[in-house]
């Protein structure tokens, strides 16, 4: 089963709650409708009306939106409207709920993490999804990354090795959808190792893993579509290189992963992703 961290299971992890539900979404989502972003006031008045969210969580939201252009972590449109329809204070612990907009990685029980935002966005950029492609993410966690994803295209595939944490998450996803969050019925779940990936549902056009390993798994890029593109964090624990990796299939029939460093060389720490892949040949 795949563990994109190490799993920790025990009384004080399973007992951090996910905060109660707010509001419910007054407007029915809409692929073409995006928040102002030109101010402040506008993007909170904007968002307060069209999905009810809080205007204090919004406003920290769009905070962190201007930092994350300035640390050039995220440029793109689509992604940009992407992290802004995305209620990151939904997929973090009653504990963190004051942090949910902080640069860091934060805790969410199980020995495991949420992304931080930077990471999100600059993994989710490089990745350059359009709203045909499909994608599948390697370790659901929190289950933010997906949702962020399910505003960028319908076709959202997520494994998670850890079964409670999985059961957590898809049924924190299925109570959003409840209040009016439609776009993560997009997201589809399952609980299993995914360094073996989802070969029932492959070809896929994108991927993004989120846990490091020391080399890129096999069935992924087998399981990724010519040219398509997968952003993994490869290195030594907690000393990872977060790389693009594009497939290119060559003449003769065989597979080159043409890699590219997307932080320039500057070392990532990112959760071990372990399972029963351990001891095997890497690609």
């Amino acid at each position: 089963m795949l563990s994109r961290r190490l799993f920790v299971l025990g009384a004080a992890a399973a007992a951090l709650p996910l905060q109660a539900a707010r509001a419910n979404v007054p407007q029915p989502y809409d692929w073409d409708a995006s928040p102002p972003i030109a101010s402040r006031e506008a993007f909170v008045a904007w968002m307060v009306k069209n999905r009810g969210e809080d205007a204090n969580f919004l406003g920290q939201r769009y905070d962190r939106y201007l930092k994350l252009v300035a640390g050039k972590d995220l440029w793109d449109a689509p992604t940009t409207r992407a992290y802004l329809m995305t209620p990151r204070e939904e997929f973090v612990t009653h504990d963190n709920l004051a942090r949910a907009y902080e640069g860091h990685f934060l805790n969410i029980g199980f020995g495991v993490t949420i992304t931080g935002p930077h990471s999100v966005c600059r993994m989710t950029d490089t990745l350059d999804i359009k709203r045909t492609d499909k994608v599948l993410e390697i370790g659901t966690g929190s289950g933010y990354q997906s949702a962020v994803l399910s505003n960028l295209t319908p076709n959202v595939f997520s494994i998670e090795i850890i079964p409670p944490l999985a059961q957590r998450t898809r049924a924190l996803y299925d109570s959003l959808i409840a209040r009016g969050y439609s776009e993560y019925a997009a997201i589809t779940t399952k609980n299993a190792d995914g360094y073996y990936g989802w070969a029932e549902q492959a070809p896929f056009d994108k991927i993004i893993v989120t846990c490091g390993i020391d080399h890129v798994p096999p069935p992924l890029l087998q399981q990724m579509k010519p040219d398509g593109i997968m952003v993994i964090p490869v290195g030594p624990p907690g000393a990872q290189h977060v790389l693009k990796v594009i497939k290119k299939l060559n003449a003769d029939g065989s597979i080159t992963a043409v890699r590219s460093d997307i932080y320039n060389g500057q070392i990532q720490p990112f959760v071990p992703f372990t399972g029963g892949h351990q001891g095997q040949a890497s690609l």
